[in-house]
Parts: C-alpha cells; structure tokens; sequence
C-alpha cells in the first residue's frame, strides 16, 4: 500500500457549488486496512448462516433509518456532490425502496430450484461467495452503494465499500446506517484508500467478487486484476444512451421527459439520453420544444428547492464537457442554447443543446457527463437504428412511437441492455440493470444481480450408490 501507518494521506471533500473546503479526512492506513479485510472474512463467514429472516429484517430497520434521516443525508450528498436537494431526497427514499423490496423478495427469489431427473432429488442451490468489493462513483454516492449492496446482504454476502473520494461523507453515512441497523463490524465497511491503491486489493485472496460501477478506463483495469485472479465481476460502465423520436411521437410529451432525462443530477448520469435522433418530419418543432423546456429549467444554489440544474461535481468534469462542445463548435456544429460557462462562483454549465453533430466530431463518440445534449435529424427508424448502434456504448434507450411494428423493431435491433418505449430510462429493484458492449458486462438487481455473486450450486440426491451408475450406462461420458 502506498499509505503507512504514521504518515497517512488526506482525503479532502469540495462544495461544487462555492469551490469551498468541506472536510478533510485521513485514509486508512496499511493497519487499519488489513483489519477492515480480515474482519470482512469473519463477518462473511457468521453472515452466510444467518436466516433470510434475520437479513430481510436489517434491511428493513436500513430502510427506516434511511427515511428518517432522508433530509440530512441529502443535505450531505448535496453538498458534496452538487445534486439538486429534491432529487438527493428522491435518491435517498430509492435506496429505503430498494432495502425493502429485496428483504421483501429475497427469499423467494433464492429459493432452491426443484429440477426432475433420475435421482431421488435434485435442486440448484444458491450460496453467497463471500467478501464482495464495491467501487462505487459519485454521481448518486447512496443509490449506487445500496443497488449493490442491497441485493448482496440479502443474498448473504458482505460488501467492503470502496467510494469516490468526492463524496467520502456520504461514504462513512452509509457506514453508520448499516452498523445502526444491527450490522456489526465487517458486514458492511467502508474503506478510505485511494484509486491507485486498488489493485492489490482486488487481489487480496479475501475478496471473493467485485462490482464496480464508474469509467470504461476504470472497469477496463480492475476487470484485468480481477481475471488474473480469477475472480467474478460485474461493470457497469459508460453510456450514451439515445432517444428516437419518430414522426407519429406525442412531441410535447417527448420533449418533455427528455428534457428531465438529460438534465437530471446536472446531466451527470450513465443512462441519461445524450443523443437525441429525431425524424426529420418533426425535427424542427421537436428541436423547439426542447430548447423552450430547456431554457425553463432553473440554474441555481443545488440547496434551493427549486433549483432544477446544480453545479457539475468536479472542476475538472466541467473542463471535459467544455472542451467537448469547443470541439463540436470548431467542427460545425450549431448552439441552438447554452454553451457559455456563466460569470459565477462554482463548477456551473449551462443547459446547453447542439444540433448538426456529425461522426467527425468528439462527442459523436464521447460521453458527454454533464448538461448537453446533442440532436440528430434521420429519415427514417432504419437510419435511426443504425446511427443509434454506431457507438461503442450499450446502456439504455429510448424509442417514442405508438407504431406497434417499429416499437418492436426497435427492442430487436439496438445495441443495448436496457430498452424503453415511451419512456424514461431508469432503474427498479424488480427490473435486471446493466448494459452491454463498452457499457459494461453483468446486472445489477433483481434476482439476475443477486445471483451475480452466488455459487450456483448443483445438488444430485440418489436413492442408493447403484442410481447413477444405472442412468449414466445409458449417456455419454464425453461431459
């Protein structure tokens, strides 16, 4: 490890909205770290025998306490982070939704699964595989811990937590939360240690799995750690979801759930829509509705409640999204709105639309993490379809039409994990999250994300020693 006992480094928390200091927090050192992990190994040890029963009923008592502390814990994370106060409550009630429904369902969806065969009984068994480590990012630092940490207590898992350094409050919150509620040391633990420190942990023979949701470059290594180590993973990774709006879309309606898709938490969010591909039939009033419900939306103190659009997290995210609109600018690329840093204290970016993006530009290919969205004109659901998959990227995506034939088209064709007609792309505990191509591999969620870090286990029950002789006489033994 790169910190020691006696010289620990320092993690520092900004306000997006002031640039102003927040907090200073010492990372864990070497000692500190070792005990985190070994008390993990115990705790995943004593938390695989514990009842669904007593699981489901921590999560309960998470849920209570989340609801009960909703309005500080949001406070935290929008200092922190810059969200706007009303979607961090909204964000903190998902997560108590999220406890209840899998302590609610866990059981029935980890049931043992009868399966008829030759012997006296056979079942697929599923047992938990220990010490899962979380990496998680900043842009909803509660909802991204406890959509893997949820499903994975209840699956009888532990989870070290490892979180963006930006919100290291929210961090240790979720720590308290989980030790409030019952969980004792190791069960859930939060570690504070820094990205380059990682590596030897998702080494370490103590984790047993490992769920990271952040940047292609971040997935791309610790998938590479993980597989010397032959460890299971899940990634969820970058998107650049689109939205097809054809000719017989209801345009206002359209507009308007884009408009909240793409600015929601100030456009920092994977499964945002970022590419708006349009018929050219309606292009045009689409183009203007957008920009009319774009230009509403409030830019202001992210505390105040009716503040719509916050700061960007980070200085540095700021930076990457202006050079990206520079670029499309210098290329041709028209502002119909926005696209000026304003004259204010804080990380800010205006709401911004650009229009005529073509394949030579970087945000074609990039991730925009911040408030633009970028609008295309097409023929034709074929031309849609194909600029849509022209990306390395396979998050979400929407489709707005009533046409029955095209919707369905539409779910076949497109590169992506997550598909949504007349809809917004988000995520529910009774729906599988994750995408595909650069986007990531796995899910998260519902049973699928439960049995991500599972042994799915074989069980073959004869009558005596002389049943499996007797059915293996009549097939191959090629397996």
């Amino acid at each position: 490890m790169s910190t020691t006992a006696s010289h620990p480094a320092s993690i520092e928390t900004l306000n997006p909205a002031t640039g102003e200091r927040l907090e200073t927090y010492r990372s864990h050192d070497r000692e500190t770290l070792e005990r985190r992990l070994d008390e993990a190994v115990a705790a995943a040890d004593r938390w695989a025998t514990t009842t669904m029963e007593e699981r489901a009923t921590r999560l309960r008592d998470a849920a209570k306490l989340l609801r009960a502390r909703k309005p500080e814990l949001a406070e935290l994370a929008t200092r922190e982070m810059g969200k706007p106060i009303a979607e961090a409550e909204a964000e903190v009630e998902k997560c108590a939704v999220a406890c209840g429904w899998f302590a609610d369902n866990g059981a029935r969806l980890l049931a043992d699964q009868q399966i008829e065969s030759s012997a006296t009984q056979s079942y697929v068994a599923f047992r938990p595989l220990g010490v899962l480590l979380a990496i998680m990012p900043w842009n909803f630092p509660y909802w991204q811990v406890f959509r893997a940490a949820a499903p994975a207590l209840m699956a009888g898992n532990v989870v070290v937590l490892k979180h963006a350094a930006n919100v290291t409050g929210c961090a240790l919150r979720i720590e308290e939360i989980f030790r409030a509620c019952g969980l004792t040391n190791g069960e859930f633990a939060t570690i504070l240690v820094g990205s380059r420190e990682m590596d030897p942990i998702v080494l370490d023979d103590r984790i047993a799995a490992v769920t990271l949701t952040g940047s292609e470059g971040a997935g791309s290594a610790v998938g590479a750690s993980a597989g010397k180590a032959i460890k299971k993973t899940v990634l969820e990774l970058g998107g650049s979801d689109y939205f097809i709006v054809l000719a017989d879309a209801d345009l206002e309606k359209a507009a308007e759930i884009g408009v909240k898709s793409r600015f929601q938490n100030t456009g920092q969010s994977c499964i945002a829509a970022k590419r708006f591909i349009v018929h050219e039939q309606v292009a045009d009033e689409f183009e203007r509705l957008f920009a009319q419900k774009l230009e509403a939306l409030t830019v202001g103190d992210p505390m105040d409640d009716g503040t719509k659009v916050g700061p960007l997290a980070t200085e540095s995210g700021r930076e990457d999204v202006e050079e990206l609109v520079k670029d499309a600018v210098d290329k041709g690329a028209r502002v119909v709105t926005g696209g000026q840093r304003p004259d204010r204290a804080g990380w800010y970016y205006p709401p911004t639309l650009i229009a005529d993006i073509t394949p030579q530009m970087r945000m074609h290919r990039e991730e925009v993490f911040g408030p633009v969205a970028s609008l295309y004109r097409v023929p034709d659901l074929d031309a849609a379809i194909e600029l849509a998959n022209d990306t390395e990227f396979g998050l979400g995506s929407n489709i707005w039409t009533d046409d029955p034939a095209e919707q369905q088209r539409f779910v076949r064709d497109v590169e992506a994990g997550m598909v949504f007609v007349n809809g917004m792309t988000t995520s529910y505990p009774e729906l599988p999250f994750g995408g595909v191509k650069a986007s990531g591999y796995g899910r998260e969620l519902t049973e699928l994300g439960m049995r991500e870090f599972m042994n799915i286990k074989t069980v073959w029950i004869g009558a005596d020693s002389n049943a499996q002789a007797a059915d293996g006489a009549s097939t191959s033994r090629a397996e």
